[in-house]
């Protein structure tokens, strides 16, 4: 990748929607999908393949595969948790999936019910069938930054997570400050022992804004040569372990700050403010976005 462009990896469809209380009609999800390819993004994570009972929200994810007219270039993505999932989301069509691990032995238990490593030995038929089909994987390691449970993560717990989802295959793995405490200076220290082991082609930032710091979290990853950034467009999604906390970071935001620093990102931002306050109309809420509430005032 040129070290001039970035790429936003748009995870409100996912990350977003299904945080978001209350559940919204297909038309209006296949909306936001289109809207968000049309504004230039190109990679969408578009649904997640796990049991309806436990995210409501995403029970309508083979649909929304089937009803989204596909833009040349955009990569598709969707969430699974295991084998069947996995089979679920390639029966749809999706074009790449992921899986997701955790850097905290406590979140790990809580959130999927097992081990880190007990974790990593369910992904490997989900690895194996993804080989099979010539389809790529993608990794999530959670509090990267900091648990609920266990307060500070260690940065050598997160290489090691990290450095288990690649040797099973995983071409990438998304560093999640899943409650957003992080710092700059704790995403400093967390890629200075990973870009150690691992190159920055290898590695993405996903960043939450509970305490205000996403961008900042984002900036001094760029500075360390990271260009892969998840975001939320209009801030979709808040924070289920802060209370009336934001959660993802706004992809309009995130795009103004790696415009400001000069780097291409492909997305035209009008057309992404757009969307996100389309979304967020049907929501009933003003947008998460600073840049949203800046570009759409007066």
């Amino acid at each position: 990748m040129s070290d001039d462009r970035a790429t936003l990896i748009e995870v409100g469809p996912r990350d977003g929607l299904q945080n978001e209380p209350g559940e919204l009609p297909l038309a209006v999800k296949q909306r936001l999908v289109e809207d968000l390819a049309d504004a230039g993004l190109t990679v969408i994570e578009a649904g997640s393949f796990v049991n309806p009972k436990w995210i409501p929200q995403m029970a309508d994810s083979e649909m929304l595969f089937a009803a989204i007219t596909r833009r040349p270039g955009v990569r598709y993505a969707a969430l699974t948790p295991n084998l069947r999932g996995f089979e679920r989301a390639a029966a749809a069509g999706a074009d790449e999936v992921a899986v997701f691990a955790a850097a905290s032995e406590s979140f790990s238990q809580k959130n999927i019910n097992c081990s880190i490593a007990e974790s990593i030995d369910r992904f490997r038929p989900v690895m194996a069938a993804a080989e099979a089909a010539g389809i790529p994987v993608r990794g999530y390691v959670s509090c990267v930054l900091g648990c609920p449970y266990e307060g500070a993560i260690a940065p050598a717990a997160v290489a090691a997570v990290t450095g288990d989802l690649l040797e099973l295959g995983c071409y990438e793995v998304s560093l999640g400050d899943t409650i957003g405490v992080g710092t700059a200076g704790g995403m400093r220290a967390l890629l200075e022992e990973l870009l150690g082991a691992f190159g920055t082609a290898q590695l993405a930032v996903h960043c939450h804004d509970t305490y205000g710091q996403a961008l900042a979290n984002i900036l001094a990853a760029v500075d360390r040569g990271i260009r892969r950034i998840d975001a939320s467009v209009a801030g979709l999604g808040g924070c289920p372990y802060a209370p009336g906390a934001s959660g993802n970071v706004a992809t309009e935001d995130v795009v103004y700050l790696l415009e400001g620093l000069g780097l291409d990102t492909g997305v035209d931002l009008d057309r992404l403010v757009a969307a996100g306050n389309r979304i967020s109309g049907f929501l009933g809420r003003p947008s998460g976005s600073r840049v949203a509430l800046a570009r759409s005032s007066g």
